[in-house]
């Protein structure tokens, strides 16, 4: 098999196939990290170099020659379906990959769509492309769309037990597809086209999506009422049926959750009309860095000191704890603010050596009890377990906990 985008997604599938024993090539357009991945060297938080070298010597081999999928009974495309600058969806790498594929692919071959993207694209899209091959979807080979559901740096949840959803483009690309995701993800669940399969995975997104704009909306205005919105959460999360525990912070990050519904509004724009709960959500939570800010500029100014030339250090700088992925991280816009205020901005994250906002360098602490005393405020936005909380709680002048880990207190306030 193979699978061609060699990213957060395209590696974990590639690990549990080789775990399964099927002989797999991973196929990608960026020298880099074929060379990287042939050296033994992870880029993936998710798959160590030791789960590399494992691979490696059980036929893993990757590729920047796309003819090897001349020789694959079954090719996933993994590549990125960002948005465009219009915040529309960006299906150019999708488009690449399948006419890709079309070069080179023979008859009774399982093309798999993974990529997040809206409702027909594998159907109006990825087939036109693929039987432009002279092939025919559902007679010469197989087309389906199964959903990517990978949640970087998640303990409890991989691909193997995640359940994975399947949509073929007939009843018999559907029972293909099937039966090889069976040979190593331990439920795969069928549903009647590939529609229905690229929907599953935008309401899943969006409905995160959405709950999060409820509850950062919900901070704003508890901050105001002075209630305490976090204690309020946990209160709800006691019911054991009919919630589900959402949390505020400063903005949304990831590849899916700021993405995704933007899919899904996208589709439905095109019948005429707004997906008015998804452009809501999608305002408030975009509208949170900026909050952020306004909180930090509030904060300094009760303690009688201005944001320019303040001593600013930002506390996690990716998009969810214990990774290193930026990916649409929100600390980029809170940075940004913070900089153009003329705010003195350094960063400490153990998980990220070098970071930049819009092509400028931000200093990195070494020594975050050093970093946290120093400054004239902490911005507290990703709560990585390598953090001493303990000691930001002691130490910092004064901080603002985006996350809701700190005990509020004089120095300390949660967002």
């Amino acid at each position: 098999m193979a699978v061609i985008g060699l990213g957060y997604v395209g590696m974990p599938l590639a690990k549990e196939a080789v775990a399964a024993g099927l002989k797999v090539v991973g196929l990608d357009v960026d020298p880099r990290k074929v060379d990287a991945l042939k050296a033994g060297q992870s880029y993936i938080d998710d798959l160590t170099d030791a789960d590399l070298d494992h691979m490696l010597a059980n036929g893993f081999t990757a590729t920047l020659d796309e003819t090897v999928l001349a020789e694959c009974s079954t090719i996933v495309i993994c590549v990125p379906t960002p948005l465009d600058e219009d915040h529309r969806p960006d299906l150019s790498a999708v488009e690449g990959a399948s006419k890709t594929v079309a070069r080179n692919m023979g008859k009774d071959t399982l093309v798999v769509l993974e990529s997040t993207t809206w409702p027909g694209t594998t159907d109006e899209l990825v087939r036109p492309l693929l039987e432009s091959s002279g092939l025919t979807a559902g007679v010469d080979f197989h087309l389906a769309f199964s959903p990517e559901r990978i949640d970087p740096g998640n303990p409890k949840y991989g691909l193997r037990n995640t359940p994975k959803v399947v949509g073929g483009y007939t009843s018999a690309c559907r029972d293909r597809a099937t039966a090889f995701y069976g040979r190593f993800v331990e439920q795969v669940v069928p549903v009647s086209s590939t529609r229905e399969a690229e929907m599953a995975k935008l309401l899943e997104n969006t409905y995160r999506h959405v709950n999060i704009a409820l509850v950062n909306e919900m901070a704003i205005f508890c901050d105001e009422l002075g209630v305490d919105l976090w204690e309020a959460i946990e209160a709800a999360a006691t019911k054991p049926f009919g919630f589900h525990k959402f949390l505020p912070g400063p903005g949304v990050g990831g590849h899916c959750i700021p993405v995704d519904p933007s899919y899904l509004s996208y589709t439905v724009r095109k019948l005429g009309y707004p997906f008015r709960f998804v452009e809501l959500a999608q305002e408030i939570n975009e509208r949170m860095p900026s909050y952020v800010v306004a909180r930090v500029q509030r904060l300094l100014n009760r303690h009688k000191k201005a944001v320019n030339g303040a001593r600013v250090v930002m506390l996690g700088v990716t998009y969810k704890p214990d990774i290193a992925d930026e990916r649409e991280t929100p600390a980029l816009p809170v940075a940004r603010a913070l900089l153009e205020l003329g705010a003195d901005l350094t960063f400490a994250d153990p998980h990220v050596k070098e970071w930049s906002v819009d092509g400028t360098p931000v200093r990195r602490e070494e020594d975050l009890a050093e970093a946290v005393a120093d400054a004239d405020v902490t911005v507290l936005l990703q709560q990585h377990a390598a953090f001493d909380l303990g000691m930001v709680e002691a130490k910092a002048r004064l901080v603002l906990d985006t996350r809701g880990v700190l005990t509020e207190g004089e120095r300390v306030e949660r967002l």
